[in-house]
């Protein structure tokens, strides 16, 4: 996928503290990979609990539980975010 690419990223709602909500505390370090590769992240919620899906065209290129991704932080040493943006890297 060539630089510039436009990657939704696809959230759901988590429970933290007893609360189930949409965050994006956790989404950080994705949106922070994605960008220091020269892409452009967009946030869109959506109903399926735990869950953060990549799509790129059209077509969803990766997934994984947000809970797994690591709190804050710029995604440099968070192995999901690596493999986040290899996915996009190699989408068509």
């Amino acid at each position: 996928m060539p630089r510039n690419a436009v990657v939704i990223v696809r959230y759901g709602p988590y429970k933290s503290c007893g609360i189930v909500d949409h965050r994006t505390f956790r989404l950080i370090g994705l949106q922070a990979a994605l960008k220091e590769n020269g892409h452009q992240s967009v946030l869109e919620k959506m109903s399926d609990w735990n869950k953060v899906e990549l799509v790129v065209n059209g077509e969803c290129v990766y997934t994984c539980s947000i809970k797994q991704l690591e709190f804050g932080g710029d995604g440099k040493l968070d192995p999901l975010c690596k493999e986040a943006v290899s996915a996009v890297q190699n989408a068509y």
